[in-house]
Parts: structure tokens; C-alpha cells; sequence
């Protein structure tokens, strides 16, 4: 080969290297910048804690910062995220809410499986079904035949209908065979206040909220998802159709170049492996449970499938 076509073949070769996104030289650091991590609930949260917990880790690790944004209501947080540039640089961490609403609502400002991209699940809180001790019921079995005694007479408490610990209870219900009205209160909190004030008789939420309650006698756990209270049964021994559905997940939105999004996942899933951190999240009852980004987009699939059978079961119809 001539100098003057060795010439002309390093010069196409280049250009081809240039143009071609996959190419060596195109090949860009992740991550040059900031990155923003955005949540749809208040300072405080699961979802807020976990995301502030790992942004340290993350900015110790990568040299840039990490930066936590709490948006309200939730739809306003993802929809900021489907709508922002698909760089791996804006980021949601979104609790199992973003598989009710997909499965609940028909008229959201984005679209789920379309405009998001998996990154990894993070994990899930451990749930429990607690009553108050004066109700005199120790097991699933007992709760049910106090309910059969009692028809239309038995309330469980929850936050608003279609949220989280709502259908949590309501597959319990399916789960177990158990009827019962439904009062609404402001938060988890309120709805323990009210069973172990005797004004409800039995709700489901997050052993980290329910502890303090369980600890000083004020509600009994007659059942639990994950290992985390001694003496109290699992789900799969008792009521094993009520399993879990959902996970605290990280989301791109669309087009965010699966290789990013693995590089994020692996490092979640380092940063939520260090000693301390599980540490602080084994004590809040809460289970890490990453994934990669192809796993969670299959999982998020079977999730809004399996809330929608639970929906249209208890009467649910989407708005």
C-alpha cells in the first residue's frame, strides 16, 4: 500500500470512528457532571432516606455530586423524570406507587413502560398485618373467623384508596378470604393510631412504622412478608398468595444508553452493600434486592399486570 492511500485509509478510518456512536473514540466517561436524583415524597421517606443514604456513597465514590430532589405530588416527580434527557444524569427513585398508579390510572402525563427505562430495584420493606391485643386475635386463622362472626362489621385502616399500603391490605384480604369495610386516614401512622385506639381493627403496613407500636403492646403482628419479628409467621406459611408486588426501584427515562444504566445499577448495587449502610437498612426492616436494568423492566411489567388483577378483583376500575 502506497503512502498516499495508507494516508486516505487512516483518514476514513478515523472519520468512521468519529461518526459511529458505538466507536472507540465516541466512547464518553459517565459520569463529567452532576447527577440528579429526583423523589416523589416528602424529606423523611423510605424512598428519601435510601436516596440520600447511597448519594453519599455515590459522590465518594464517582467525585461527583449527587443531588436529591423532593417533588409533590408524586405524578410532578416522574413526570419531571419521563420528560428529561435520556443521559443517565436525571434519575427517579420511586417506590411500588409507580406500578399502582400505571395499573390505576389511564390518564397520567406519561406513559410507564414507554417512557422510562429500567435501572435496578433497590429493595422493599418488610410488611406486617397487625390488630390490637383487646381484639383477643392471635393468627391469620383467628382474624378470619372474627370477621366471618361479624359480617359488615369489621374496618380496616389505610391511607387513601389505590395507594400502597391500600392494596397491600386489599391482597391480604383476597389473600386470606376476609371481608371488611375500608376507612381512610391521612398516613400509615394515623391508620396504627387508629387500630390500637380500637377504632379500626386491622391494618398492614411496614414493620418500621408498626415496631414502636408492637414493642410497647399496643398492636399485635399476627403475620409478616420477610423475616424481621420473632415468634410471628410468614406470609408463605399462613397466607402464601400474599406476595410480594413491588420494590423502591431507580428509573432512567427512555433512551438512556443501557450500558449508563448498568453502570448506575452496579454502583447502587455497591453502595447498598457496604457494611454500614446495611447496617442503618437491616435496622429499618428494610431488604436489599438489586437487579439489573433488564430484570427491573421485566419485574415493573409483571407488577402493573399482577395490581391490575388485584384492582379489577376488589372493584377497582382505573380512572
Amino acid at each position: 500500500m502506497s503512502a498516499l492511500r495508507r494516508t486516505g485509509f487512516a483518514a476514513v478510518l478515523g472519520a468512521a470512528l468519529v461518526a459511529v456512536p458505538g466507536g472507540a473514540c465516541a466512547q464518553q466517561k459517565f459520569p463529567t457532571k452532576p447527577i440528579r436524583i429526583v423523589v416523589g415524597v416528602t424529606p423523611g421517606g423510605t424512598a428519601d432516606i435510601i436516596a440520600r443514604l447511597i448519594g453519599v456513597k455515590i459522590t465518594d465514590n464517582w467525585g461527583q455530586a449527587v443531588v436529591i430532589e423532593n417533588r409533590l405530588p408524586v405524578v410532578i416527580a416522574n413526570t419531571i423524570v419521563a420528560k428529561a434527557t435520556p443521559d443517565g444524569y436525571t434519575l427517579l427513585l420511586a417506590s411500588p406507587a409507580i406500578a399502582i398508579r400505571a395499573a390505576m390510572f389511564t390518564n397520567l402525563p406519561y406513559d410507564t413502560l414507554k417512557d422510562f427505562a429500567g435501572v435496578t430495584e433497590i429493595g422493599y420493606s418488610n410488611t406486617v398485618v397487625v390488630v390490637a391485643p383487646e381484639l383477643g386475635v392471635k393468627s391469620v386463622k383467628e382474624l378470619v373467623a372474627y370477621t366471618q362472626a361479624r359480617p359488615g362489621k369489621v374496618f380496616f385502616a389505610t391511607p387513601a384508596v389505590g395507594g400502597a399500603d391500600y392494596m397491600n391490605v386489599a391482597r391480604f384480604r383476597l389473600a386470606a378470604g376476609i371481608r371488611a369495610q375500608h376507612v381512610a386516614f391521612k398516613g400509615p401512622a394515623e391508620s396504627l393510631i387508629e387500630v390500637a385506639a380500637g377504632r379500626a381493627h386491622f391494618t398492614a403496613t411496614g414493620l418500621t412504622a408498626a415496631l414502636p407500636f408492637i414493642k410497647d403492646g399496643k398492636l399485635v403482628a399476627l403475620v409478616q412478608r420477610v423475616p424481621g419479628l420473632q415468634g410471628v409467621p410468614l406470609a408463605a406459611e399462613v397466607v402464601p398468595e400474599w406476595t410480594r408486588i413491588g420494590a423502591q426501584a431507580l428509573l432512567a427515562p427512555a433512551g438512556t444508553p443501557l450500558a449508563i444504566r448498568r453502570q448506575i445499577g452496579r454502583e447502587f448495587a455497591r453502595a447498598l452493600n457496604l457494611p454500614d449502610i446495611r447496617e442503618r437498612l437491616d435496622a429499618a426492616s428494610f431488604h436489599v434486592a438489586t437487579t439489573t436494568p433488564e430484570e427491573h423492566e421485566r419485574r415493573l411489567r409483571e407488577d402493573i399486570a399482577a395490581f391490575a388483577k388485584a384492582a379489577k378483583e376488589i372493584g377497582l376500575k382505573p380512572n
